[in-house]
């Protein structure tokens, strides 16, 4: 059949239509701009679960940082009492002869009542001179967020580890927590130095490596310092053991707050502060001191 034959709509039927297919297309419009503001909500809601999860990690993860530290705790295998690991000849270990397994710093010795102007009672923390013929003490003091003492390694570390393998020097490091409250709220200082003892307690042959990483990686003062999952990292490229859970735990947090208070309490108020047998550095250069001391003993 002919669409000519076909009647045509009248005006009312057309606006009718009209009016239907603009309800159609406004309805379809609304759903959609419905079906829109949905899922903006949800990707705001979600948004949002993400940011406090983020916030409760960091909570977490803060006030863990910040829980109090116990007063007693295990002293590291392979290290002394007084906080350091000892190395002779090309390195080797050299077994320490203290024999405490444990440590508790409310058993401190009083602390100085003015400011030392050089430690004393040096036998109390395991410094003395040696025999003649046998390789001179050296012990360091220091701390890993001490500008001062990423200097003198630079300075001297080469020729240290020279004296060591020639047998000159033994050479013991003791890492202090001095420099906590340049942290931020973070004990870097303490972290860093308990870093250390976990690798002196499982892989003590990887720990200078683990030590010179800390002071080239070393934060500036009055930052956050590097975070535990760095400073495994660090350990872990090092060769290291991994030290996760030592350092989670806290384990050698007491070994390390031991050890400083210790020093304290003998009048070592500054790092680095550098002993070689017996013998406090502070004036000259480390190597004219050393030939002096070295001197005297033949």
């Amino acid at each position: 059949m002919s669409s000519k034959n076909q009647p045509r709509p009248t005006s009312a039927e057309r606006t009718a239509k009209a009016r239907e297919q603009a309800k159609t297309i406004r309805d379809a419009q609304l759903k959609k701009e419905k079906r829109n503001s949905w899922l903006i909500r949800g990707g705001v809601l979600a948004a949002a679960v993400v940011i406090v999860v983020i916030i409760a990690l960091i909570v977490i993860q803060t006030n863990k940082a910040n829980e109090p530290v116990a007063t007693t705790g295990p002293v590291p295998a392979n290290t002394n009492v007084y906080g350091g690991i000892e190395f002779g000849k090309d390195g080797v270990l050299i077994p320490p002869t203290t024999t405490d397994a444990s440590v508790d710093t409310g058993k401190l010795p009083a602390m100085p009542t003015a400011a030392p102007t050089a430690a004393f009672g040096l036998d109390g923390i395991g410094i003395k001179a040696t025999d003649a013929g046998k390789p001179a003490q050296a012990v360091i003091y220091l701390d890993f967020m001490c500008p001062a003492c990423n200097s003198f390694e630079k300075q001297y570390s080469e020729q240290l580890t020279a004296w060591q393998n020639d047998g000159t020097i033994t050479l013991e490091y003791r890492p202090l927590n001095f420099l906590d409250r340049f942290s931020s709220g973070t004990n870097y200082s303490s972290r860093a130095a308990a870093a250390t003892a976990c690798v002196a307690d499982t892989s003590p042959e990887k720990y200078k490596a683990f030590f010179d990483s800390l002071f080239t990686n070393q934060p500036a003062e009055n930052s956050k310092g590097l975070d535990n999952a760095t400073l495994k990292k660090l350990a872990t490229e090092a060769g290291a053991a991994d030290i996760s859970s030592c350092l989670d735990n806290k384990t050698y947090r007491p070994y390390v707050a031991n050890g400083s208070g210790l020093a304290s309490a003998h009048g070592v108020n500054a790092t680095p502060t550098v002993f070689i047998d017996g013998k406090q550095w502070k004036d000259g250069t480390l190597p004219d001191f050393v030939k002096g001391i070295v001197a005297a003993k033949k």
